[in-house]
């Protein structure tokens, strides 16, 4: 029998702060499938806001200090397109005029998984505990699609999930105005990006709306709770786990 994958869980900060029954879900989606997860307790922020900024050297000291808290995993895995794209597309260019922390930048890279991807990927997950009696829809995140492939792998599980039926959003590829600094640098331009998406759940006709990043569904979701719309708006970790105990985003307390 082979040894159990060691997962380092990179939690993220707005799992962290306005969600973590994510991180919980996540665990548990983790653990179904055989793996022995950690969370590092001196995990901080992967970086993204400072990188976006432009402030590369802030950027860099928090690179570090990721790169020292998730050394001694097989893996490490986010709930989160974006914040696992940072860690592997952008920290190894951050480097790239230091070569002992590029080569440790590109290892870590090199374990580094956004969570659904990791589980049909590696660990060829084709089930899950999920149930849920209703129409969903999915909306794919910029950095998860663009950077990562991550496209078919959430509709896979979510296939296996008892009672759902997927129904394809509109523009499901199209990004929903979020964009980490860029909402706050561009709040015009963010607003109606949101609102042409908001247009595209509700033309769903779907009564949950499902994405793989955090900051896409808290942007979305406020604009459908300003909107009056009843669509609940979930991390897909908690549908595929089954842990649906929490308001939906945007309802209330996490």
């Amino acid at each position: 029998m082979s040894e159990p994958k060691r997962v380092g869980l990179f939690v993220t900060c707005l799992v962290d702060l306005f969600r973590p029954s994510v991180g919980f879900a996540a665990v548990r989606l983790l653990e179904a499938a055989g793996c022995e997860v950690t969370v590092p307790s001196v995990q901080t922020c992967c970086g993204q806001p400072a990188y976006n900024s432009g402030d590369s050297a802030d950027t860099r000291d928090i690179a570090r200090g990721v790169v020292r808290a998730f050394r001694d995993f097989d893996y490490v895995v986010a709930p989160s397109g974006s914040c696992a794209g940072m860690i592997v597309k952008h920290y190894p260019e951050l480097f790239r005029d230091d070569p002992a922390m590029a080569a440790e930048a590109e290892e870590l890279a090199g374990r580094t998984h956004e969570l659904v991807s990791f589980l049909t990927d590696v660990c060829g997950v084709t089930s899950v505990p999920g149930k849920y009696d209703g129409t969903v829809t999915y909306h794919d995140s910029c950095s998860g699609l663009r950077e990562l492939k991550v496209k078919q792998q959430p509709r896979a599980l979510l296939a296996t999930v008892d009672g759902l039926d997927l129904r394809e959003l509109p523009g499901a590829e199209t990004c929903c105005g979020f964009g980490g600094t860029f909402c706050v640098k561009y709040a015009d331009v963010s607003v109606e990006i949101v609102g042409r998406k908001s247009a595209d759940i509700r033309a769903s006709g779907a009564d949950a709306l499902l994405a793989g990043d955090m900051g896409c569904l808290l942007n979305m979701a406020g604009r459908l709770k300003r909107e009056g719309s009843d669509i609940e708006v979930r991390h897909v970790a908690e549908v595929l786990a089954g842990m649906l105990n929490q308001p939906a985003i945007g309802d209330g307390q996490s």
